[in-house]
């Protein structure tokens, strides 16, 4: 397996163009199922490893797909599906395979797709999809790990989600579209990510007002042309790099990044003294010293998302004073406290805070990435660990993050890949 080799204490300077985002980019891909004929064309598509599973997943369902990876364009066909079934050793690679139940009800009439389980960052149940589908009308029998729907058609209802639920409200959402009638999703999430899957599909023909919102209306259409959109830009990843930028002391650009997106991160960042300033097409972030503590509390969009969580326990390991950060969203996403303390990091857990006491230089050390976002707090701690860092398990940073090293080596990071 691979491993990154980190020779931490440098300051990052320089700029970065941010690639679409990988949130966006997988139900917008999966709505494709939608379009019974014609090709579909997907652009600014990153190259990761859970997009290429996401194509899998398409293509065991009958889509035929081409990745053009120089022009990061994605085409599919998806008028000759010849299956409803995701199965377990396709589910299992990436999560996000469960939203192919709304396209496939909504246009076949069934899908039998394996249940997902729980993962690293704790269980996440699909009780709310299931709830919301039967409130349009689906059945449902589980049966050795599988979901069994039915539904002869969806039917537009009024959808009442306990909390916002990203996926929950993506899938309800792709199922609506072509049901009968008007589906009101309440409690919706609010993510950029659904707002995009949302106007890709307005751009096909669909019928949807309210995204952003915490109430999305869907009215159902007959039928949709096929896609022709571009992923909107990934402000996690945008995100990661303005705090490498912070954390080594330096000051980094990344292009393409939408100061929209990123509101209360950009307002934290600017309250522990990271200088902020952003344009219509790019955000810059830079500091002299050490980073100034700060409270965080993780929260659905709007809220601080709890995919940065590790990255900013990453940067308050080096502030001044002492930080708390609370995980209100996931009920173990603390596994790479462990790993941040092995370069040196204080920090102390008591059940879902964190406290973060600063301290002035982090040490290289050996470390494991656990799951995408953890590894990428990893990466940034080495980044400003004094002496050689060495971080396993990359294939996990990779399913979130095309390249990082090259990108950050463009900065002057010293950071290799081996294995």
């Amino acid at each position: 397996m691979d491993e990154f080799h980190i020779e931490g204490g440098f300051r990052l300077e320089g700029d970065v163009p941010v690639n679409g985002a990988k949130n966006a980019a997988l139900p917008i891909l999966i709505a494709a199922l939608l379009v019974e004929e014609g090709e579909s064309v997907i652009r600014n598509v990153p190259d990761l490893r859970d997009i290429h599973s996401c194509l899998e997943v398409l293509g065991h369902l009958g889509v035929e797909s081409e990745f053009d990876l120089e022009h990061s364009t994605v085409t599919l066909d998806a008028s000759s599906l010849d299956s409803f079934e995701a199965p377990y050793e396709l589910v299992q690679k990436m999560r996000a395979s469960f939203l192919v139940m709304g396209p496939l009800l909504a246009r076949l009439g069934q899908a039998r797709i394996s249940l997902p389980g729980g993962c690293a960052i704790g269980s996440r149940p699909v009780d709310q999809h299931r709830k919301a589908f039967r409130a349009m009308g689906a059945s449902f029998e589980d049966e050795g790990g599988y979901m069994l729907g039915t539904a002869k058609p969806l039917s537009g209802a009024t959808i009442f989600f306990d909390r916002p639920s990203h996926t929950g409200t993506e899938n309800v959402i792709m199922g609506a579209v072509l049901a009968e009638g008007t589906t009101t999703i309440v409690n919706a999430a609010c993510d950029p990510e659904v707002s995009d899957l949302a106007r890709s599909l307005r751009a096909a023909g669909a019928n949807i007002a309210g995204e952003g919102s915490t109430e999305i209306i869907i009215e159902g259409v007959k039928r949709l042309q096929p896609l022709d959109y571009a992923v909107m830009p990934d402000r996690l990843e945008a995100a990661t790099f303005l705090i490498a930028g912070a954390i080594t002391g330096g000051r980094v650009t990344v292009r393409g990044a939408r100061a929209n997106d990123l509101g209360l991160v950009l307002s934290k960042l600017s309250e522990m003294g990271v200088e902020m300033t952003s344009t219509a097409e790019s955000v810059t972030a830079g500091i002299d010293g050490r980073p100034e503590s700060t409270v965080i509390t993780t929260y659905p969009f709007p809220g601080f998302p709890t995919d940065l969580q590790a990255a900013i326990m990453a940067l308050t390991s080096v502030a001044e004073g002492t930080s708390v950060i609370r995980e209100t969203v996931f009920e173990d996403r603390f596994l790479h406290v462990a790993e941040m303390a092995r370069l040196g990091a204080e920090i102390r857990t008591v059940g879902d805070e964190a406290t973060v006491i600063g301290v002035e230089h982090l040490s290289g050390a050996s470390v494991m990435a656990s799951d995408i976002r953890a590894g990428a707090g990893l990466v940034l701690a080495c980044l400003a660990a004094e002496g050689e860092s060495v971080i396993t398990r990359v294939y996990h940073i990779d399913r979130g993050h095309e390249r990082v090293e090259e990108r950050l080596r463009s900065l002057g990071a010293r950071i290799t890949r081996e294995g």
